[in-house]
């Protein structure tokens, strides 16, 4: 395994981690409705649950959705329908004072974990890994070792994010200018979906 491959993977993730999307739009509009600790548990479920999405997938299941196009259409419509749904939480969520009631909960590590499935970024992003990244020779050895380098580098890239929405949620404790912030944080993830959808 050369070093070049490395470099590739760790520059290809460092990109596609630290470039919005929908996990990193949740994660802002978490950081800012329950602060950067609360949300650790999203953050970690999401690295955690993409490196072993990018095993799976590069083991075999991409193959399903390479070989029935139509299942991946289906999975990007439920993965859609929960982003919307997602995004009307967001345009919900209370003021960060009220984050303890029932109607304010962020995301745990299981469901960030388990929203990879759904995430049509995701998914994009894990066939691209295994169709244009890994060589056929050592192939295995080369999608454990980008699956180990995607989670090195999506932590610290999306806990910027978070981090950013900690530093605003000082700034929005205004509640009007926090609705505002939440129905800008549910359009962008709504538009993020557009791209994926084509």
């Amino acid at each position: 395994m050369d070093f070049g491959f490395i470099l590739a993977i760790a520059a290809y993730a460092f990109v596609t981690s630290i470039t919005p999307g929908p996990n990193n739009t949740m994660l802002l509009a978490s950081g800012v409705n329950f602060g950067l600790r609360r949300t650790l548990p999203h953050i970690f479920g999401i690295t955690l649950g993409f490196s072993l999405m990018l095993l799976a997938v590069g083991a075999g299941v991409g193959g399903l959705f390479l070989n029935h196009p139509g299942l991946y259409r289906i999975l990007q419509f439920v993965g859609a329908a929960y982003l919307l749904y997602l995004a009307w939480l967001i345009a919900n969520a209370g003021a960060p004072e009220s984050v303890s009631s029932a109607t304010g909960k962020p995301f745990t590590f299981v469901q960030a974990a388990a929203f990879q499935w759904v995430n049509p970024k995701a998914w994009i992003l894990a066939l691209g890994v295994t169709t244009t990244y890994l060589p056929a020779d050592g192939y295995f050895a080369h999608l454990a070792v980008a699956s180990l380098i995607f989670g090195i580098m999506n932590f610290p890239c999306i806990s910027v994010w978070a981090g950013l929405g900690e530093v605003l949620r000082s700034k929005l404790k205004n509640k009007k200018l926090l609705r505002i912030f939440n129905f800008v944080m549910a359009g962008l993830l709504i538009i993020s979906l557009i791209p994926m959808l084509r």
